[in-house]
Parts: structure tokens; C-alpha cells; sequence
């Protein structure tokens, strides 16, 4: 099986169905770091990323936000010092879609790139 980090995100429309729990379990034991939050009713993937520093953040996020950008799949990201907390989910089916795991694993991909 291809790694999430090197797979495509698929357009995603609002009929388009939420994952299942079992299938969020799968996917979540790839990309161990992320955990599984409800905020608002709503399921997300979470993970804070930790530097030394601000300007790391800073540029991390940067990186996200082009890969974001790139897959027109956008998370909340939350800049502090020395920390970056991501949030994938997928806003239009109110739920968590292949594309989060996916962005999920890029995101872990491009901290290991900075280290």
C-alpha cells in the first residue's frame, strides 16, 4: 500500500460521505502522532508540531499552507512560540475524508524535513 504522505487528495463534495470509525482507526494507526478530536460537534485530526523558536513556526506553516494551497484543502493552523497546532477535517461534509489523513501525513513529512 502506497504511504498516505504520497498519495492524491480527491475532490470533495458536499455529497460526499464522512469515514466510518473503522476506517478512521486504520487510518489514524498510519500517522500515529495525530489524534482524533471533536470540537463543535465535528471530527477533527490534531497535532502540535514543537520548535525552537518562532521563526521555525512560522516557516512550517508556510510550508503547510502551500501544500494546502495545492490540494485546495485547508486546515486551522495555530502559530505560537514554538509550537504549531494543525487541524485537518473537512469542512463541506462536516466530517473526516481521506484528504485530511493524507494532508495529516505530508504535515508530519515536513517536519521531519526541517529536523
Amino acid at each position: 500500500m502506497t504511504s498516505l504522505s504520497k498519495q492524491s487528495c480527491e475532490p470533495c463534495r458536499s455529497d460526499s460521505t464522512p469515514l466510518k470509525e473503522e476506517e478512521i482507526s486504520t487510518l489514524l494507526s498510519q500517522i500515529p502522532d495525530w489524534e482524533r478530536v471533536v470540537t463543535d460537534g465535528t471530527p477533527r485530526l490534531r497535532r502540535s508540531f514543537s520548535f525552537e523558536g518562532y521563526p521555525p513556526c512560522l516557516d512550517f506553516a508556510n510550508r503547510v499552507g502551500a501544500i494546502a494551497e495545492e490540494e485546495d484543502h485547508h486546515p486551522q493552523l495555530i502559530i505560537e512560540w514554538g509550537k504549531v497546532t494543525v487541524l485537518w477535517w473537512t469542512h463541506t461534509i462536516n466530517g473526516l475524508h481521506r484528504n485530511d489523513f493524507i494532508l495529516a501525513a505530508r504535515c508530519d513529512e515536513i517536519y521531519q524535513q526541517n529536523r
